[in-house]
């Protein structure tokens, strides 16, 4: 978080909360009337008052940066939308600075990273279900808690400005109630407020569920996911509060086509894990040149390691051993991505391919992420990578043993990007795990007959989850005698800058947000043999 805003947003220096701001308000005079249009007084006495301040004092319009977050709040409830791709449009469309950005920004990813925690507070400070407020109201709510539980926004700033936004786009009489329940929650800390709600629990998965605000089953999930991966289920709570960090913006510089230097000139840091790669602090990206052009990109780090892996091995001897790895690889050959939308692998992957001599196809069934594919690889000069729109179920017959590297970036859950889309969390269910199933292990075996003898396939998902990963790769093993596991780990250090990411567990890897600072990125080597 920046520093404090405008004066008028009594806005903290960030997460976190305490400190000392400032509070505007609209402080109009106090001759206005307080009737509204049908004529009711909007204030009957001291036991009505909205916030601390006296009647002309109230603030009665929606602070900007609050006003855009709860715009995204309402999207992502009554549109299913995402607010990775709200947010920025809302951010514009307001006019918001830098400050207010970066305000607006962790208002928006907290209060959705958040809301099961604060739901749990807010059950104890409204006098009903909490499925029976209005959603607006509920929205508005969760904005106010998160300012003042996990903020540097003063009680009575939090107070003011989030009952100002909500009459003047709620409506008064809702401002009462959300008045009255924020005075409620302000009255307690957050670990005061933890301490109430978990005294008597001794269900740890409950427990973690409610102070780290992930669904009970993904909580679960998780644990199951760290022993699967060979990790100590000891980890859970560190794994838990790396979700709830507010992710550092990830830049790759396309290998052979984008530089760095520009978006280092403007206070990123170089990447640590991968070469070509940098942490940005934020801001407008797309005021950068290199962005505008499409040579220097945002995608996470993990991303950047496993297509990096894929593009390294050496498939130059006979057993496509791993003593190799990292290599220069790839002229002549013909590359796949099956599963290409919305593009950025395809991207790093078209650059490599180009920068190596070989070709790209990238494959995407739905048409308008298709576009999007051949925007990313706009970039990447056109001899080196096609697009094709279509099933990637039907690649694997279509053209049979064609591709020498096939990179399959399965739909899954995306359990592993929780960090980067705050609201899945509260989408997903244990029913999307069976669901996606059946076509994670028809897009491998597509994959598998896609890819020429003596070729490999990355199997990538963004989920930790056993269900997602091993169980899949496993399935695809049994049934054929023509295959064989890399070792993914050993290929994921050949590419990064420390060469020893300690990512392996029995020929895979598993990337984790706690440990490696990554999306938890899953990556399974898979050799066709000649």
């Amino acid at each position: 978080m920046s520093e404090s805003g405008t004066s008028g947003s009594g806005r903290g220096r960030g997460p976190q909360r305490a400190g000392q701001g400032s509070q505007r308000g609209d402080q109009r005079g106090g001759g206005a009337s307080r009737r509204n249009a049908q004529g009711r007084e909007r204030n009957r006495g001291p036991q009505r008052n909205y916030t601390e301040n006296a009647p002309s004092q109230r603030t009665r319009r929606a602070d900007p940066a609050r006003l855009v977050a709860f715009e995204v709040l309402r999207a992502v409830a009554s549109e299913d939308a995402y607010a990775n791709l709200v947010l920025p449009a809302r951010i514009r469309h307001h006019g918001l600075d830098k400050r207010d950005a970066g305000f607006a920004t962790e208002l928006s990813y907290g209060a959705l990273r958040g809301q099961g925690t604060y739901d749990a507070v807010l059950a104890r400070c409204v006098d009903r279900p909490l499925d029976r407020l209005d959603p607006a109201v509920l929205d508005a709510l969760r904005i106010g808690a998160h300012q003042l539980l996990a903020m540097r926004v003063p009680a009575h700033a939090a107070l003011d400005q989030t009952v100002g936004l909500a009459r003047a786009v709620i409506g008064a009489g809702p401002s009462t109630l959300i008045n009255a329940v924020l005075r409620k929650v302000s009255a307690h800390t957050l670990e005061d407020w933890l301490e109430l709600l978990l005294s008597n629990e001794t269900d740890a998965t409950k427990v973690a569920s409610v102070r780290y605000a992930h669904p009970e089953w993904i909580v679960r999930a998780f644990r199951q996911s760290l022993v699967a991966h060979g990790r100590p289920v000891t980890e859970i709570d560190d794994l838990l509060e790396a979700d709830n960090a507010a992710p550092v913006v990830n830049l790759v510089a396309l290998p052979g086509l984008g530089s760095l230097d520009e978006a280092l000139e403007n206070g990123a840091s170089a990447g640590e894990l991968v070469e070509g790669s940098a942490l940005s602090s934020g801001g407008d990206l797309g005021r950068l040149s290199s962005v505008r052009e499409g040579t220097t990109r945002v995608q996470d780090v993990g991303s950047q390691l496993v297509a990096r892996a894929l593009a390294a091995v050496d498939l130059g001897n006979e057993n496509a051993g791993t003593e190799n790895l990292g290599t220069a690889a790839g002229k002549g050959e013909s590359w796949l991505d099956l599963c290409a939308g919305p593009g950025g692998k395809a991207a790093l992957l078209g650059a490599l391919a180009h920068q190596r001599g070989a070709t790209l196809l990238a494959n995407e069934p739905a048409p308008h992420r298709a576009k999007l594919v051949r925007q990313a690889l706009g970039a990447v000069p056109k001899d080196a990578w096609q697009v094709r729109t279509g099933d990637g179920r039907e690649v694997g017959t279509e053209q049979a043993e064609s591709f020498d590297r096939v990179l399959v970036d399965v739909p899954c859950t995306g359990l592993g990007a929780l960090r980067r889309r705050p609201e899945s969390r509260w989408r997903r269910t244990p029913k999307d795990l069976t669901d996606l199933g059946p076509l994670q292990r028809e897009l491998l075996k597509s994959a598998l007959d896609a890819v020429k003898p003596g070729g490999v396939v990355a199997y990538v998902t963004c989920s930790p989850h056993p269900a997602e990963t091993t169980a899949v790769v496993s399935d695809a093993l049994r049934k054929r005698d023509d295959l064989e596991l890399l070792d993914a780990g050993s290929a994921l250090d050949a590419v990064s800058l420390t060469g020893h990411l300690h990512a392996g567990h029995e020929m895979t890897a598993q990337l984790w947000p706690h440990i490696h600072r990554t999306d938890a990125m899953f990556l399974a080597l898979i050799h066709k043999k000649p």
